[in-house]
């Protein structure tokens, strides 16, 4: 066993809560070497973001036992053993005829539970537990090609911009925590999740036609021009997730997906935005999503662009 794995556990005081942390030095990012105790500490000073983004939510967590240089587990299922506190939703998986009790945060304790687990990323669904099968987070996700360079991804995230603002739609940025951007919105838990993938397709294709030479919705990637970047609907399909606000990655230089500003689009280096410097840069700052929750919009003008895409095609 690797000397770093003999440390004594340190005990985290949380909310009211203690959480217990065993193998604090155990090296989870060797670029830097940032520890799992590290990890927890970081999750402990953006508290307040972590949890608002995913308070509620059916969460799937992507565990690296060994650090993020190991193996990578994908945990649907809360295991036996979990604390009596932690709350968790139940789902289904009817194509599996399945069922899996998910973690569901709503407190910050149970995300260092998650940590203790040997959790790196959090992904929840863009639905509450209150009713999951009907969201209330529509997600654009700018995912670029192996050629696609980020000035190209900032141009894309500001032509999405422009068409939120002329629906009247507030967006939240943020890094994607690699090379990507993403953009949520609230929206009005009225509609299942076939009916907002229609909703963000349609969205979409506005955002391709005013940018044909940077943006593509095209499904299969091998059909995709490599230096375009794809505007991912398919995300808001039921049981796709993406890492959360504040969510660490798992890649050796500890990135995060990190709350910006629009006014930081065509300066960000998303690089930068890491386990090390954010806890400053969010003491700062505060949480740039603390607005996230003030207001749900409506799909009625997307899912009338989706009428009007679909009789043209």
């Amino acid at each position: 066993m690797p000397a770093t794995d003999k440390a004594e556990p340190v005990e985290l005081s949380i909310g009211g809560r203690t959480v217990r942390i065993t193998n604090p030095e155990r090296v989870y990012f060797s670029a830097r070497g940032e520890t799992k105790l590290d990890l927890a500490r970081y999750y402990v000073s953006v508290g307040e973001g972590i949890v608002r983004a995913l308070r509620e939510r059916p969460c799937m967590l992507h565990r690296f036992p060994s650090g993020v240089d190991g193996q990578k587990v994908h945990q649907k299922r809360i295991p036996s053993g979990a604390p009596e506190w932690l709350q968790t939703v139940r789902l289904h998986f009817p194509r599996y005829g399945r069922y899996a009790d998910e973690l569901c945060v709503t407190e910050l304790a149970s995300v260092i539970w998650a940590v203790q687990m040997s959790t790196v990323e959090f992904h929840p669904w863009n639905s509450r537990r209150a009713d999951v099968e009907r969201p209330d987070e529509w997600r654009i996700d700018i995912d670029p090609m192996p050629r696609c360079d980020f000035p190209r991804v900032r141009r894309v995230a500001h032509a999405a911009q422009e068409v939120l603002d002329e629906l009247g739609v507030v967006g939240w940025p943020k890094t994607s925590g690699g090379n990507g951007l993403h953009i949520y919105v609230r929206i009005e838990p009225r509609w299942g999740f076939p009916d907002v993938r229609r909703a963000a397709l349609a969205f979409a294709r506005e955002v391709e036609r005013r940018l044909p030479d940077d943006a593509t919705t095209t499904w299969w990637r091998k059909d995709r021009a490599p230096e375009k970047a794809f505007v991912d609907f398919n995300q808001n399909a039921r049981d796709h997730t993406i890492a959360s606000a504040y969510s660490v990655r798992g890649v050796v230089e500890g990135t995060v997906s990190a709350p910006i500003t629009w006014a930081e689009i065509d300066d960000v280096v998303p690089g930068e935005l890491t386990l090390a410097s954010m806890p400053e840069r969010f003491a700062r700052l505060g949480d740039l999503h603390r607005g996230i929750d003030d207001r749900a919009f409506s799909l009625e003008p997307l899912l009338a662009w989706a009428e009007r895409d679909e009789r043209g095609a």
